[in-house]
């Protein structure tokens, strides 16, 4: 029984696995069964569970993205997990591939965000506007080749869409990301952002626990995991 998607890390009370490009986390208007509950079946099916299994989700990662996607198996380490992520104590560090190279090599990127509810975009905005958001990331250049480089992000608050805002805010619009400016799409649907590696201390065994998620099979992937490295 294959699980619906890479499983990098199971215990009694954590699961992080490496979603596909193209799976939705939560359930959204498509109606398409979302990971969480074909997680859920899987989960039942493979250790035999006759009532309903628990599974929470801890954060999301947008459909056309790919990499480390972590659940809670129980609600109190949900709750934990939460309240690490509020604290700012739990590190996501992303990949993402644009056509084009940043004015500087690195940068801490400070702006505020609002959400257009019906485009579901966000937008660069005065910090005075409603609804505005700060959303604060830092950003450095990985790896390059020919026609691409690779831009190593790290989150420091989760906003709707930041990652995509940001960059495309300074001219490096994702690769296959038409809805923030880049020009062509990618043959499978997805954007090239990959939540890459994953650290938290455990909720319950109080344990450091680091994820790297393996890249997407494409060659340019492919490519930028040797040239960048194992490590961030």
């Amino acid at each position: 029984m294959n699980p619906p998607a890479p499983i990098l890390y199971e215990d009694n009370h954590l699961l992080i696995v490496n979603k596909l490009a193209g799976q939705i986390v939560q359930g959204d208007k498509t109606g398409h069964k979302p990971l969480v509950e074909c997680f859920k079946d899987f989960i039942k099916a493979r250790d035999g569970k006759p009532g309903n299994v628990f599974l929470g989700v801890a954060h999301r990662l947008d459909r056309p993205v790919s990499g480390a996607l972590l659940f809670a198996k129980t609600s109190k380490a949900l709750e934990r997990v939460n309240a690490l992520i509020r604290d700012r104590r739990l590190s996501k560090i992303y990949w993402a591939i644009s056509r084009h190279r940043p004015d500087l090599p690195e940068d801490r990127l400070v702006q505020y965000l609002y959400r257009n509810e019906k485009q579901n975009k966000s937008y660069i905005c005065p910090p005075t506007r409603q609804g505005a958001q700060k959303a604060e990331l830092s950003y450095h250049l990985a790896g390059s080749s020919e026609h691409y480089t690779l831009i190593e992000v790290e989150l420091h608050t989760g906003r709707h869409h930041q990652i995509r805002t940001q960059l495309a805010s300074i001219g490096c619009p994702i690769q296959g990301d038409l809805k923030y400016g880049d020009r062509r799409s990618n043959p499978d649907g997805s954007i090239s952002l990959h939540a890459r590696y994953l650290h938290l201390i455990h909720p319950v065994r109080q344990t450091p626990i680091d994820i790297t998620a393996p890249v997407p099979g494409t060659a340019l992937w492919q490519y930028f995991e040797k040239s960048a490295g194992l490590n961030p």
